[in-house]
């Protein structure tokens, strides 16, 4: 090919920003298809063992607990290892995270059996790290950050060597690439009731699948507890660290809803907690109860101050109400502990990647983690890539068309039912064959289905998964 070949980054989360910046000084296009991503969204912080009660050993002992021993024990060491170093590279790229008297402010969340959250701004902690990791990238006079979206992967012999992508005005182009890494996010869209922005329905997994990548552990959506019941399509978080600072979750009757179930209350794991709110629904509802919390939560955490007053509501009188929402895909692109998939020249990062870390369920924060950290050491990789691409014609293996906005919303209202917080096999197996007959009609079908089938292959209750009879 014509002179050296760039890096494609696909997605401008804080996993493709980290890679972006690490892979420096090597040439690298940034392909960022618009919009809110999950980076932006995220209320949490960033999972990390630096308070003087805490370890690294206890934060892996608490990854490996919250992902039902189902992880890949070294990829855990590797990265929550890692977390310490990370968080005084974030701040030297300009994050200025919560400080008290003693130093880094620390929060706790479900699982956790320690504070060991890092906040940057409260609860608006992935915006001010996107922020700062966007700022730098758009300083460096080595990447090409463009809007657009990717629609193929470009293939000479069985290696990935480009990509094909559409803009916001029709204009196609291709650009060949030394190598292609995914960072796309999850596929958390796909559900009628999510947290994820409109553009997680694993776009980038539907490009991995068509270029024939293994994949691994689709079944694993983590569905998180507290989001702000409403109409709307995307639901408003309510951030995880609320209930670390001591608002309680409460049935329809006011009762305690977690009681009795789980050693750490409240702030049980996730799938938990979620389940519990799942059924707390069929029986009128689930609320969270913040009125005993000191007035200054609101300052502390202003993302869902301002979340509760758009929905009418004043958390310091009332309570909150709440519904399980998808939030989070363990699953992915297979990836080893570089972010290499089975496919040459393709790589993947962050949640629309499985390399093993979060098992059957997610800890809490510690996705943002991984993306600094993985996304770091893949960048760090690809900074001393091969600069020439494969030689020889290619050939473009395409993601396909998208659904119709109708089939869109009808395939989210499937996964919902079938494939949410609780399974049961009669319902997912109808849904997988409506969801079979639809893959024709768009790649959307064809990533759900997928989720689905796995799902079906596991019968036994597992993390995030969880099957029932009826």
């Amino acid at each position: 090919m014509r002179g050296d070949a760039p890096i494609v980054v696909i997605g401008a989360g804080i996993a493709g920003l980290s890679v972006a910046l690490a892979a420096a000084p090597r040439r690298v296009v940034l392909m960022d298809p618009g919009g809110l991503n999950s980076s932006r969204l995220a209320q949490g912080g960033i999972a990390a063992a630096v308070g003087p009660d805490d370890s690294v050993l206890a934060h892996v002992d608490d990854t490996l607990a919250a992902g039902a021993f189902h992880n890949d024990a070294a990829m855990v060491w590797e990265v929550l290892a890692a977390a310490p170093e990370a968080i005084g590279w974030l701040q030297a790229m300009g994050v200025a995270f919560d400080r008290d008297a003693h130093g880094l402010l620390l929060g706790r969340e479900g699982g956790h059996r320690a504070s060991r959250i890092v906040h940057a701004g409260g609860d608006c902690s992935g915006e001010r790290m996107w922020m700062a990791l966007q700022e730098r990238v758009r300083m460096l006079g080595t990447v090409d950050w463009r809007t657009c979206e990717a629609e193929a992967l470009l293939l000479r012999g069985q290696a990935v060597a480009g990509v094909a992508t559409r803009d916001f005005h029709g204009r196609e182009n291709t650009v060949e690439a030394a190598a292609v890494v995914i960072a796309t996010g999850g596929l958390g869209a796909l559900f009628a009731r999510t947290t994820n922005a409109d553009g997680a329905t694993g776009s980038g997994l539907a490009l991995a699948m068509a270029a024939g990548a293994r994949t691994r552990d689709l079944e694993f959506v983590q569905f998180h507890p507290t989001a702000l019941n409403g109409g709307q399509s995307r639901l408003p978080l309510i951030t995880e660290a609320l209930r670390g600072a001591g608002a309680r979750l409460l049935d329809a009757s006011g009762e305690p809803l977690m009681r009795g179930l789980h050693p750490l209350g409240d702030l049980a794991p996730r799938d938990v907690v979620a389940r519990r709110v799942w059924r707390a629904w069929q029986g009128g509802g689930a609320f969270l109860d913040a009125t005993a919390l000191p007035a200054r939560w609101q300052a502390r955490f202003p993302t869902v101050a301002t979340i509760c007053r758009a929905g009418g509501i004043d958390p310091s009188r009332e309570p909150i109400p709440v519904t399980a929402a998808a939030h989070f895909h363990m699953g992915g692109v297979a990836v080893d502990a570089i972010g290499r998939t089975s496919v040459p020249g393709l790589y993947a990062v962050g949640e629309a990647a499985c390399n093993g870390l979060h098992g059957a369920n997610r800890l809490a924060s510690n996705s943002l983690l991984e993306g600094v950290v993985c996304g770091r050491r893949l960048g760090a990789q690809l900074r001393h890539h091969a600069a020439r691409a494969a030689a020889g014609r290619f050939r473009q293996i395409a993601r396909g068309a998208g659904l119709d906005s109708q089939s869109l919303a009808e395939l989210r209202q499937q996964m919902w039912a079938a494939a949410g917080p609780v399974r049961i096999r009669h319902g997912m197996e109808s849904t997988a064959a409506l969801l079979a007959e639809m893959a024709g009609a768009g790649w959307q079908a064809r990533v759900a289905h997928a989720v689905v089938a796995a799902a079906l292959r596991r019968e036994d209750s597992l993390g995030a998964h969880w099957r029932a009879e009826s």
